[in-house]
């Protein structure tokens, strides 16, 4: 199956990311998270990540999730028939439905992000945030080394913990062990960050620009591809809530 994002501007991404899941964040109800949920399964196939896919990127979210439900239902505001009590913390109807509708509310906003932004190419990202929204180069620099450092964050993971295996040291205890990786994966982060910003600057990044602006090797610009994709951001971003409007369980954030 073709991927429906291809040839898109990473623009249209970012853009699609904020229209689907900001909805998400005004109110705390489970209906309009069940149907975000489910509309982000049903589209993730189009963009080329299969739901076993899915499911192995997002395993972590699998863990949270319930941790932030569990909260939610020991401590949330009491309302209809109480099931458990014990000092601060109760269990009632409404307690249980806000923690169903965090446990989605987690999976709902994290399940797009990590369909839509999973392939994005830095250098185009960066291209389209300085030539269409036009920021500093500065931001746009941090930005494209910030995505290309979180790619490469799983290979430099992989060969740490292979040089630490060849060097015998890796049959220490897990807690010792994951926080020795995590220390050295820190030192070779700030390391690489300052070979960065010594190549940025030795290329004449963050230099006032004072006569000629400067010049781009890629032409980034929004297409009609990228406003249709845009289009349908907005009508899928608006069916959970006229969904949960309509069955009334719409509930705004602190209501």
């Amino acid at each position: 199956m073709p991927n429906v994002l291809n040839g898109v501007n990473p623009l249209t991404r970012l853009a699609v990311i904020i229209l689907v899941t900001t909805p998400l964040l005004l109110s705390v109800d489970w209906v309009s998270a069940a149907v975000s949920l489910v509309i982000t399964l049903l589209c993730a196939p189009l963009c080329r990540v299969s739901w076993w896919r899915l499911l192995k990127m997002s395993w972590p979210l699998i863990i949270i999730a319930p941790i932030s439900g569990i909260s939610m239902l020991l401590y949330a505001q009491e309302g209809g028939r109480e099931y458990f009590s014990f000092f601060l913390a109760t269990v009632t109807d409404n307690s249980i439905e806000l923690a169903v509708a965090m446990m989605l509310r987690v999976l709902a906003v994290a399940l797009p992000v990590i369909v839509l932004a999973r392939d994005i190419d830095p250098t185009e990202l960066g291209d389209a945030l300085a030539q269409i929204l036009k920021l500093p180069a500065r931001f746009v620099i941090g930005a494209v080394a910030g995505v290309r450092m979180l790619a490469l964050f799983k290979d430099d993971w992989q060969a740490m913990g292979q040089a630490r295996r060849a060097r015998g040291l890796a049959d220490r205890g897990r807690i010792s062990h994951l926080v020795t990786m995590t220390f050295g994966l820190l030192v070779l982060a700030l390391r690489r960050g300052g070979k960065l910003a010594t190549a940025m600057e030795a290329r004449g990044f963050g230099r006032p620009v004072t006569t000629s602006p400067r010049t781009w090797a890629r032409e980034s610009k929004l297409v009609r591809t990228d406003w249709t994709i845009m289009a349908i951001g907005v009508l899928l971003a608006s069916l959970p809530v006229i969904i949960s409007v309509l069955s009334g369980s719409w509930r705004f954030l602190g209501l």
